[in-house]
């Protein structure tokens, strides 16, 4: 049991910390942690992706709390336009999905690569849960016009391309805890003192894999996440679905060693391992278990056309090539990308195709590693 810094009597965090403690009562006392995180994360005017629209960002002096691939260098979405130009053609559409779009930068970039590769979309929508976010994005794409759009539901059919990074990673997660003899669901829970604390019922939720898990082990599953994989498969008719981001297939995700989970926060580009505390004012993430996701999509009706680092399918769709002339802070900082101990590894791409068969997409033609998942 420990203290829950929500700040003045004034501040987001207190006014969310209410409305959870209500959430909490009115729950019996116990509310699951991906009730938690969705309400930190997304609740109107308070949760953190709801508050404002200043999280993304190079450096922490701009007041951002995180980078994402597209902020650190422009060559992400020149390089993923490549990919996304083969999809279309494949699907014989010019239509391009975004999820959780950001700042809004990696739609430009994809747009103006598209455009110079002669193979301008028609449409570019964007699906996003944060307004304050939506507003960015406007701004940064009001010279597209009306080609951009924002859509708060999904239609019957889609063609075309989907494209989503560093979304699944965002999607809320239940927490499971292995106490040495059977697992219980981890949710949160408010002491006599009305603060906010630890809580675990039983359950009959299970990780995906048995393993020799250590006593104390807590660990993450991601039914949201495969849920959205299962309802893109559902209406993309025609077409794929690129997704990026950081994490693991299976075997290395529920690792008897990795005793703690991948539950992390992120503030002022610093990283805490405490969603408890300071609900509302910090991101919220875990890391993807990519072999789920692929199962589900694949149960769904998707192929799982690949899936690589994203080191590989940068350099698949030609990066090294395009940073040719480009200056030395150019070329650094889409060396980050690509290198190991930055994003080149950690973070990967799973592509996911429906009606288009024979389809070999470029961005995975050395490297693929769909048969670990």
């Amino acid at each position: 049991m420990r203290r829950v810094s929500d700040g003045g009597p004034d501040s987001v965090s207190t006014r969310l910390a209410a409305r959870i403690a209500e959430a909490i009562r009115e729950a019996g006392g116990w509310l699951p942690f991906d009730r938690y995180m969705a309400m930190a994360l997304y609740e109107p005017g308070l949760g953190y992706y709801a508050r404002g629209s200043g999280q993304i960002g190079r450096m922490p002096s701009s007041g951002s709390d995180f980078v994402t691939a597209p902020e650190l260098s422009p060559w992400f979405g020149a390089a993923l336009a490549r990919q996304v130009a083969q999809v279309l053609d494949a699907a014989a559409s010019r239509e391009v999905w975004e999820f959780g779009a950001g700042s809004g930068a990696l739609a430009a970039q994809l747009l103006d690569a598209l455009d110079a590769l002669g193979g301008a979309p028609t449409s570019y929508t964007i699906v996003d849960l944060s307004g304050a976010l939506r507003e960015r994005q406007a701004r940064t794409l009001a010279r597209f016009g009306d080609r951009v759009r924002w859509v708060d539901a999904l239609p019957g059919a889609m063609h075309g391309a989907v494209v989503g990074n560093e979304v699944l990673d965002a999607m809320p997660v239940q927490l499971l805890h292995w106490d040495g003899d059977r697992w219980h669901e981890r949710g949160v829970a408010l002491d006599p003192a009305g603060r906010r604390v630890w809580a675990d019922r039983s359950t009959s939720l299970r990780p995906p894999v048995d393993a020799p898990f250590v006593p104390g082990t807590v660990t993450e599953i991601h039914l949201q996440a495969q849920a959205f994989v299962r309802t893109l498969a559902d209406r993309l008719q025609r077409g794929a679905a690129i997704l990026v981001d950081y994490g693991f297939p299976d075997r290395e995700y529920y690792h008897p060693q990795r005793v703690g989970g991948t539950l992390m926060c992120h503030r002022g580009h610093r990283a805490d391992a405490d969603p408890l505390a300071d609900a509302g004012a910090k991101d919220i993430t875990a890391h993807v278990d990519f072999s789920a996701i692929a199962l589900a999509a694949q149960d769904a009706g998707f192929e799982v056309a690949g899936y690589t680092s994203q080191a590989h399918f940068l350099v698949n769709c030609g990066l090294p090539a395009l940073l040719a002339g480009a200056d030395a802070r150019a070329i650094a900082d889409a060396q980050k990308l690509m290198t190991e101990h930055e994003m080149g590894e950690l973070f990967k791409v799973l592509l996911l195709a429906r009606g288009l068969p024979g389809f070999e997409p470029l961005g995975f033609v050395r490297g693929d590693r769909s048969h670990v998942l």
